[in-house]
């Protein structure tokens, strides 16, 4: 069975053109760091903080972390965390696709230029595998189909990940997607590459 590259997706922030210009002020686009394995896809060179709450003491500080933002823009506001990074910002998180956003917490995101108050969109991203029709094809498998996926990069941590989405569409490329914290406890550093088991 042809196996499947895992990529660490550490926590970032995808943001819409409105927002981004409060953030940075008014025309500010996006420039490439870096791009990313999906096509398209890119890291930004903005950074902000996302700011959480307080709950032993509400008009205390409340905590925040940098994120990196992710272009190009999109048409909602999103933050992905991991679960360590949601406890840090106080913020309980759900488990969730990738654009599934609706009734998740809020936080307020905070760039040189200016702040803006997010209603929804903190979560965490649910492990999934991106591909092509052609790749769901050889794997046999489909869109929306839950999978399990062996990693043992011979480091004394093999791992199983179950629960794991294959997302379809042409415009993908085949790579698994896991958060930090699913990275350390299967010691996942480095080129990595896992094999679905179902």
């Amino acid at each position: 069975m042809k196996k499947i590259i895992v990529e660490t997706s550490a926590r970032h922030v995808h943001v819409t053109q409105e927002t981004l210009e409060v953030l940075f002020g008014k025309g500010h686009e996006l420039e490439v760091r870096k791009m990313l394995s999906q096509p398209g896809q890119f890291a930004s060179t903005d950074r902000i903080d996302v700011i959480g709450y307080n709950a032993k003491d509400p008009n205390g500080p409340r905590p925040s972390l940098k994120f990196s933002i992710l272009g190009p823009v999109r048409n909602a506001n999103q933050v992905e965390v991991s679960f360590t990074d949601a406890r840090q910002l106080g913020i309980s998180a759900p488990v969730r696709e990738s654009g599934d956003i609706a009734g998740s917490p809020k936080c307020t995101l905070k760039g040189p230029a200016g702040e803006v108050d997010i209603e929804e969109g903190v979560i965490v991203a649910k492990r999934h595998i991106h591909m092509t029709p052609e790749d769901a094809k050889e794997f046999g498998v489909e869109n929306g189909q839950i999978v399990s996926v062996l990693v043992d990069t011979g480091k004394g941590r093999k791992t199983i990940f179950d629960d794991t989405v294959i997302r379809v569409s042409p415009k993908f490329a085949l790579a698994m997607h896991i958060d930090t914290d699913e990275c350390n406890a299967a010691s996942a550093f480095g080129e990595v590459y896992g094999e679905i088991v179902k």
